[in-house]
């Protein structure tokens, strides 16, 4: 810790450009416990079919019926380049506050503002419009698919 002191260099975690680029929510950042995956697009992975039964399973499947009241999305935020936020930004759409975006980065790979936002459900198919207050200033933002970087995921083919 000393040695890199003088050079700014201390231990952190994963790198953040990548993890928002791939898709990766990071724990406590972009979700937590109180999140379902119906909320986090992970539909995919839950199997309410089966004959197993495991806890939760009545609540997954109430949530599933009823449909969610928000999403967590990509956005591509309009401006010059963003340094990571530290803190979660509040998210207006029609002038009310709707949801926060909890972690941005500019993409260096992408050349734009990329990052992650809770909205309500009716506002998170991609073309939406939003509007972030950063720390900079109030910026336009668009809804976008995620993964931001081989949605297709067509590298480890390669």
């Amino acid at each position: 810790m000393e040695a890199g002191r003088p050079h700014q260099i201390r231990p952190t975690g994963p790198v953040d450009i990548r993890r928002i680029e791939a898709g990766i929510f990071n724990y406590r950042a972009d979700m937590d416990w109180t999140n379902n995956p119906f909320e986090l697009g992970l539909d995919r992975l839950v199997d309410l079919d089966t004959e197993a039964e495991f806890m939760g399973k009545e609540a997954l499947r109430r949530i599933k019926e009823e449909g969610v009241r928000r999403r967590i999305v990509g956005v591509e935020i309009a401006g010059d380049r963003l340094d990571m936020n530290e803190s979660k930004w509040p998210v207006r759409i029609d002038g009310r506050e709707g949801g926060q975006v909890t972690s941005a980065v500019y993409s260096p790979r992408l050349e734009k503002n990329i990052g992650y936002a809770w909205v309500p459900a009716e506002h998170s198919e991609p073309g939406s419009s939003v509007v972030v207050d950063t720390l900079d200033g109030t910026r336009d933002a668009v809804v976008v698919p995620m993964p931001f970087i081989d949605p297709g995921k067509q590298i480890p083919k390669s």
